[in-house]
């Protein structure tokens, strides 16, 4: 299938119904079998709505992907690094891809977006936490991130293995195209 081209924007309140959506399913989709179904049952869509209106609201960095056919399908959020010990300045939060979309380049897209906002807040660097178990790390890499850390967090008293990728310089760098 041939990359998408998706409008990257900055996310508006009336966005939220959708993220929340990307957001579970993505979950939903990346998780079974890796986080436990306490967890990913705890996730309603009302409250994951609440979560992202807010989080616009207040100004943190979202960003979507949109195609004009399908709305919105992808999300991402960032801001200051909330771990300065790794060296990084800048952190991506989240990035989900609707998973009907995935592989078709517009996590890739997302992240460029990300970068480019990072910059103009005045970071000069990034990194980005990810489950050890889910495949994004694949991606992470070939986007020109380098493992740089692991850690082992904890969601609802189970432990959850974490690795993180940085890039030094916001300029990722693709090693092969997204299909």
């Amino acid at each position: 299938m041939d990359a998408l081209q998706p409008t990257i924007r900055h996310a508006q309140p009336a966005d939220a119904a959708e993220i929340a959506r990307i957001y579970i399913e993505s979950w939903q989709d990346t998780y079974p079998g890796v986080l436990s179904r306490a967890l990913l049952a705890s996730m309603t869509h009302g409250g994951q709505m609440g979560r992202w209106r807010a989080a616009i609201c207040q100004g943190e960095l979202v960003l979507v992907a949109e195609l004009e056919k399908h709305g919105v399908i992808g999300m991402l959020s960032a801001g200051p690094s909330r771990d300065r010990t790794l060296g990084f300045d800048g952190e991506v939060y989240t990035l989900y891809v609707d998973p009907a979309f995935y592989g078709q380049g517009a996590g890739a897209r997302l992240l460029r977006g990300a970068f480019a906002q990072l910059r103009k807040r005045g970071c000069r660097s990034c990194v980005i936490w990810a489950h050890a178990g889910n495949n994004a790390r694949f991606f992470y890499e070939r986007m020109g991130g380098r493992l740089v850390a692991e850690r082992t967090a904890r969601m609802m008293g189970d432990p959850v293995p974490e690795v993180a990728f940085g890039w030094k310089t916001l300029e990722p760098v693709e090693r092969s195209e997204a299909r």
